[in-house]
């Protein structure tokens, strides 16, 4: 019976990771800081490029496995993107705003407290990606 009622409440912890609502006024916020960042479940970039870096840092992050834009636009100037982990569906939120010449890249976790470096990797690997080289 207990093995039961254990595989039931890991069934509901997952369908609720996977199927929770992201609330677009909690995720999508401008970035805030003047250098980069490491945290135990964060990451924030702050990169000295060109006009057009968000644009490139959009088509990278688009095309980036499991991610989908949550808000934002290139017109507004701010992007967030939702990317989830495959085999659980944990969602890790990526915000990158530009402001004149700097570009602001924010991932963060959602659940947890730690994400084991994840963001940063990914964060780091679409800025190698960017035509500019970030």
């Amino acid at each position: 019976m207990l093995i039961w009622v254990l595989l039931i409440a890991v069934v509901v912890v997952l369908g609720y990771v996977r199927l929770a609502p992201s609330e677009v006024t909690e995720w999508h916020v401008a970035p805030v800081g003047d250098s980069d960042v490491n945290g135990k479940g964060s990451v924030l970039r702050v990169l000295r490029t060109g006009p057009d870096a968000l644009k490139q840092f959009d088509a990278v992050a688009r095309a980036g496995a499991g991610t989908k834009v949550l808000a934002g636009s290139l017109d507004e100037g701010m992007i967030t993107y939702i990317t989830r982990t495959k085999v659980f569906g944990f969602p890790d939120y990526t915000t990158a705003q530009q402001q004149g010449e700097i570009l602001r890249i924010h991932a963060r976790l959602r659940f947890g407290r730690s994400d084991f470096g994840v963001n940063r990797k990914r964060v780091e690997a679409w800025i190698a990606q960017m035509p500019s080289g970030g």
